[in-house]
């Protein structure tokens, strides 16, 4: 059984005419390659940048461009074509949309084939703007996106960086990964609920020392604390990351801070935390360090036979917790809950994530993770076997109802 969200959504992918449109193909390619079903909607300009067959092709559907047949001599089998593809998808994606299209569906115009879908939908609609710098921060078009999104739509706001133009600034479409992220939470049933939170994430391991080449160190990759960074900034949070060593990528939105040993991830904590509101700790921090670190490779005929150890600072259990919301996580092999439920209370947290080493393809530099969520007041969450990026969503649901509680 697939543990994928997306798998078997019907999906709207609307197209406009910008030289983004390119990136409508990778989209369509990601998201068939998870099992969804797409039907593609161009406008008359976006064909200007990207053909119809190649998105078809992708799709396996046919693309709708234009509201009326171009010719109506041999009748036609058209009808409601727009009610029935509005009735017939789960979520509608516009990416890239011009500033235009913003416009015509922030004002209810409904002038083309994709602008007439817009209002018969009953489905979520995800709009991603794209323009040159100038266009996208043009007041108008910000009043217009902000429109969009106190009508409810979801905006996935467009990321800085150089554009077609050759200027630099806002007005990029995201990368194919983050539109996917957005498809994810909205086809879930999550929506910006973390908008103006200032959310704290630590990730990955921690490398102790031994000399210039040697350290002590686990097998966290960081993909934990990374997905539940993304999943905190697509859901509205404003994000700051401190990661050990990891290949992992974050958003550009987030603050990333890459530190090497416990030491390091305790400094950054203690100059973050002031400004947070939560706390999630799924960094795996080293429990304990060499003693002392040579400067110099230490070479085999110096017959090292043992290494010196000293435990490294709690950071959890030595923060101030007061008014702010804190969550850690646990990893055990024998008496999960309980030794779980023990850190819980020790460190003085809202909450904390269990992971058993017991359970297949979850854990340390898997894809997938099975969770338990365990609060203070004892409710305790078993999650069945799922993405880190879903499981990221299940904790920040549980975060805000600490909050609410």
């Amino acid at each position: 059984m697939s543990t994928d969200i997306i798998a078997g959504k019907k999906i709207i992918l609307g197209v406009t005419g910008c030289i983004a449109a390119y990136k409508s193909a990778f989209i369509i390619r990601e998201l068939v390659k998870r099992k969804a079903e797409v039907k593609v909607v161009m406008t008359p300009s976006a064909t200007e940048f990207i053909t119809p067959l190649t998105l078809s092709t992708l799709s396996q559907n046919e693309v709708i461009v234009n509201t009326f047949p171009s010719s109506q001599k041999n009748g036609t089998s058209l009808s409601t074509w727009h009610i029935e593809t509005a009735l017939w998808a789960d979520l509608m994606v516009i990416a890239p949309c011009t500033v235009n299209t913003v416009a015509k569906i922030a004002h209810g115009f409904a002038d083309n084939a994709l602008t007439t879908l817009v209002p018969a939908l009953r489905c979520p609609l995800i709009i991603s703007p794209a323009a040159d710098v100038d266009m996208y921060n043009n007041k108008i078009t910000q009043q217009n996106i902000k429109k969009l999104e106190d009508t409810g739509y979801y905006v996935l706001q467009a990321e800085e960086g150089e554009l077609a133009s050759g200027l630099r600034g806002k007005g990029r479409l995201p990368e194919v990964d983050k539109i996917i992220d957005a498809v994810e939470l909205i086809v879930t049933g999550f929506k910006k609920d973390l908008s103006g939170k200032k959310i704290l994430v630590t990730a990955g391991p921690t490398y102790e020392d031994i000399d210039p080449v040697r350290f002590i160190g686990n097998r966290s990759s960081g993909k934990m604390g990374f997905e539940i960074a993304k999943a905190a900034y697509i859901r509205g949070a404003e994000v700051t990351l401190i990661s050990g060593p990891s290949n992992e990528v974050c958003y550009p939105e987030i603050k990333l801070l890459k530190i090497r040993s416990a030491e390091e991830m305790k400094k950054s904590v203690e100059q973050e935390f002031e400004q947070t509101d939560i706390l999630i700790m799924s960094a795996a921090v080293a429990d304990y360090k060499p003693v002392s670190a040579s400067d110099k490779k230490i070479k085999k005929e110096d017959k090292l036979n043992s290494i010196k150890l000293e435990e490294t600072a709690d950071i959890l259990a030595s923060l101030d917790k007061k008014n702010k919301i804190a969550a850690g996580f646990a990893l055990e092999t024998d008496d999960e809950l309980k030794n779980a439920s023990h850190k819980l209370k020790k460190k003085n947290l809202d909450l904390i994530v269990l992971n058993s080493l017991k359970d297949k393809e979850s854990g340390f530099e898997f894809d997938t993770n099975k969770i338990t969520i365990i609060h203070k007041t004892g409710k305790t969450i078993e999650l069945p076997l799922m993405s880190k990026f879903q499981a990221a969503h299940k904790i920040l649901s549980e975060i805000l109802e600490c909050i609410n509680s």
